[in-house]
């Protein structure tokens, strides 16, 4: 039943009566909002929702992805006893394996299941089929089964979520289309409907497949376009009795549950195809595309229909009932896409991938926790709207990203793998140099990026075991181990790189950030920004130019993050004068490390920099090859040296001069993942990595950078009380086979219980050890202690090292 007359006034208002929307508002109320509206263009579940086929999987590959499912599974058991069951069954979920490389995968995701307590089994291909019998089991090899998984309606889900929220206040509007939104200074203000404006606080984008065309009314690019994705429901022919599991085979790219006595069965195409056949505005839906379907395309779905009858050949048998081609709402990386815009108050909560179902209630709970924190209440980083940078305002790019995502779906994903297409798009003014000289490229938020140079490779002996091996190259060794012993040259342009200025900008900072960073011109701080809860919100060094300017340099991917972030504490704490300004594309940006990195630089610029003329984390302009750049002293790979900021136009004319002047020192260019292997071996911390929004500088190791005697700065009390309870800590763990890498996620056991699960490794080649990093409780934290790992199934044991594992006084930082 919905409300008929829109209010002038609410505080949140929710677009969008699908799985998504109806789940943000039964999320409000339970936390106490009361002045909500839901609005809905058409009928509850008209989207994508009612077309969806309702499987309901835990495990993901992220953890925080992971703990949403897990709580919509403990939500739809709930619902299951009201007034409004959403037809939740848990009948639990078979995953097939047919190739060696699958059960290596199932063995993996064993081990990482564990570290939830989801009971995830390894099961035989006769074990599966005494589950689901229709299975032929020719070419199977092994299986896994999750008891706890299940299916659920999602049409009544909806409904189910809806009743919940209206019990809690929710007020829900049907039939009433959004025309557009209003935003002043910053902030939305009004949305207009066909049935009257209404001023509010907060609006939440859950317009699932429509959600770009309302991002657009506030100028906000979200890269979501619809995909047709297909599924049939075959006549009925099972017997009465307990539900089949559902049935995943990725190998063939199929999916099977039980639909009333018979089956569903879709999957994920080599050939897929955007919702529209023009390929013409194909995020843009029209208005009267409410509870429809697209023309059935068999064409497409034969892979689809010819694998499903291999594995379970009673499919080639029966008859069709319905044939579902429906369009769903998918990302550039196959998840969600949560949280606010840069327009404040602006959220969004859609593109669920086909999987929203699954994730429906742990997106409302993120969402609506967001909204009432007014930040992340999770590590949320790899469903972050924030994390897709400009590249993204491109349709057509946004297009070729997820065309490759939905195809690969099911595909096995190594560490290492880099994307293929549209490529390349941002590259530093040294690419073609690199090109020539055999560079092999990664990417990272469209950055061409040099990973390794082929020239550099040598043999394969410390080649890793296993997946961690399968796109090693003998060229990193080889790369760190030349920055080690003379210099390597680095290419950092991607590096982003933020402008802030204004008579207030160091008096911002010094808020924003959990260090000192005010400590006059051409000093360089290490620093922090932290959230409410002293979690760890950025990372990354301020430089300080003059009084009035400062330059923020962070990671790659998180320049597009960081600026929001702190735009929206500008913007919410009165730092109005202050501007902030995105330099990425200005400037060139060079690492020189390395113990004769002095020697190469001093070649070719006439400025003193020996130790005491220019001292670890001091900055300042020097010429190279008649160029002016911005020089700072410091380092993220253990070693002596600078990096050097550099106008663009002149970035190949010094690069070149720091080459030839290496040339006798026995300098290399070299990677990024040479700088990965570098850094953890000196244990400098990664945000995303070993860091996140759910860490503090005091477990993460990171509390010199911390100036507590400031009188105040985000996340200050959160971090006072903190420090007197510190239950976890990051540790180092070092296997004696440096071949034995782990990959992350892997389960840590001490005297057979699991106590935590791994953050990151790599190889060490400086000190020739395999190198872990992970969070520990405290007391299992002492060095000297021996845990094991499990890697693919096997147990490993490595030992806790004391830290940091390359260099312990710092010497050769400060040569």
């Amino acid at each position: 039943m919905s409300t008929s007359v829109v209010p002038t006034r609410a505080k949140i208002i929710i677009i969008g009566g699908g799985v998504g929307g109806t789940s943000v508002a039964y999320h409000l109320a339970e936390l106490g909002e009361k002045d909500v509206i839901l609005l809905e263009r058409s009928d509850l579940t008209s989207g994508s929702t009612f077309h969806s086929a309702g499987l309901v999987g835990q495990l993901r590959a992220d953890p925080t992805l992971t703990k949403m499912n897990m709580h919509s599974v403990e939500l739809y058991r709930k619902l299951q006893l009201t007034q409004n069951p959403p037809s939740w069954t848990e009948c639990g979920s078979i995953k097939l394996a047919s190739t060696p490389e699958r059960m290596e995968e199932i063995r993996r995701q064993i081990g990482w299941a564990r570290t939830f307590g989801l009971d995830l089994q390894e099961i035989s291909p006769t074990q599966a089929q005494e589950l689901f019998p229709l299975i032929d089991l020719k070419g199977v090899m092994g299986a896994c089964y999750m008891p706890s998984d299940g299916q659920v309606d999602p049409s009544q889900l909806a409904m189910a979520l809806a009743a919940g929220a209206r019990a809690g206040g929710v007020k829900i509007f049907t039939h009433t289309r959004v025309l557009g939104i209003k935003s002043a200074n910053g902030r939305v203000t009004h949305v207009e409907t066909d049935k009257g404006t209404i001023e509010c606080e907060i609006v939440v984008n859950c317009g699932g497949m429509f959600a770009s065309e309302i991002g657009r009314m506030l100028d906000v690019r979200i890269p979501i376009i619809p995909m047709s994705h297909q599924y049939l429901i075959t006549e009925n022919f099972l017997p009465d009795g307990p539900k089949l599991p559902s049935l995943r085979d990725p190998d063939l790219l199929i999916y099977f549950r039980q639909e009333v006595n018979g089956l569903l069965m879709g999957g994920y195409e080599r050939n897929s195809q955007a919702w529209v056949t023009d390929y013409q505005n194909f995020d843009k839906i029209p208005q009267d595309f409410n509870g429809r379907l697209l023309p059935e395309d068999w064409d497409r779905f034969e892979e689809i229909a010819v694998n499903s009858q291999i594995r379970v050949p009673k499919m080639g048998e029966i008859g069709v009932k319905n044939f579902i081609n429906g369009p769903e709402g998918f990302t550039p990386d196959n998840e969600f896409c949560l949280g606010e815009t840069k327009v404040g108050g602006f959220y969004v909560a859609a593109g669920f991938c086909a999987h929203g179902i699954a994730g429906a209630g742990g997106i409302g709970k993120v969402t609506a926790e967001w909204i009432v924190a007014g930040e992340p209440t999770m590590d949320l980083w790899h469903m972050d709207i924030r994390r897709f940078g400009d590249s993204y305002s491109s349709p057509d790019f946004t297009l070729k990203r997820i065309t490759e995502n939905y195809e690969a779906y099911y595909d096995i994903h190594y560490p290492g793998e880099e994307r293929q297409c549209a490529r390349p798009l941002k590259k530093s003014p040294i690419y073609n140099w690199h090109k020539d000289n055999g560079a092999v490229f990664g990417e990272k938020a469209s950055w061409e990026r040099v990973n390794y140079y082929k020239a550099n490779e040598t043999n394969d002996q410390l080649k890793p075991f296993g997946w961690a091996g399968k796109h090693w190259s003998s060229a990193v060794h080889a790369e760190h181990t030349a920055t080690r012993e003379n210099a390597g040259l680095f290419d950092e342009s991607s590096f982003a790189k933020l402008r802030v200025t204004g008579a207030r900008a160091g008096e911002f900072l010094n808020f924003v950030c959990a260090n000192n960073v005010v400590r006059g011109a051409d000093r360089t701080v290490y620093t922090q920004a932290l959230n409410s809860r002293g979690g760890i919100e950025s990372d990354y060094t301020v430089t300080q130019i003059d009084t009035q300017s400062f330059m923020i340099v962070t990671g790659t991917a998180f320049g597009n993050h960081d600026l929001q972030w702190l735009e929206k504490q500008r913007r919410e704490n009165d730092f109005i004068d202050v501007v902030i300004e995105n330099i990425t594309p200005e400037l060139a940006c060079f690492g020189l490390w390395g113990p004769k990195a002095r020697l190469i630089l001093q070649k070719v610029t006439a400025t003193d920099v020996s130790h005491e003329s220019f001292p670890f984390m001091h900055s300042r302009e020097i010429e190279i090859a008649g160029v002016k750049v911005r020089a700072t002293r410091i380092t993220y790979v253990g070693e002596m040296g600078w990096e050097f900021y550099v106008p663009v136009n002149s970035g190949m004319k010094v690069w070149i001069a720091l080459i030839d002047a290496g040339h006798e020192f026995g300098l290399k260019p070299c990677g990024y993942r040479a700088i990965e292997s570098l850094r953890l071996e000196k244990g400098y911390r990664a945000w995303a990595g070993e860091i996140s929004t759910e860490t503090n500088p005091w477990e993460s190791g990171l509390g010199f950078a911390v100036a507590m005697k400031k009188e105040h700065f985000i996340g200050k009390s959160a971090l006072t009380a903190a420090k007197k309870n510190v239950a976890r800590k990051l540790v180092a763990i070092i296997f004696d086979d440096i071949r034995s890498v782990v990959l992350g996620n892997e389960p840590i056991r001490i005297n057979n219980h699991i106590v935590g699960r791994i953050k990151s490794g790599g190889q060490g080649y400086s000190i020739k050890k395999a190198i872990a990093y992970a969070y520990l409780p405290i007391e299992h934290s002492e060095v000297g202690l021996r845990v094991d790992v499990e890697m693919f199934g096997q147990w490993v044991t490595g030992v806790i090292a004391l830290e940091p594992l390359f260099d312990p006084t710092n010497s050769k930082i400060r040569m």
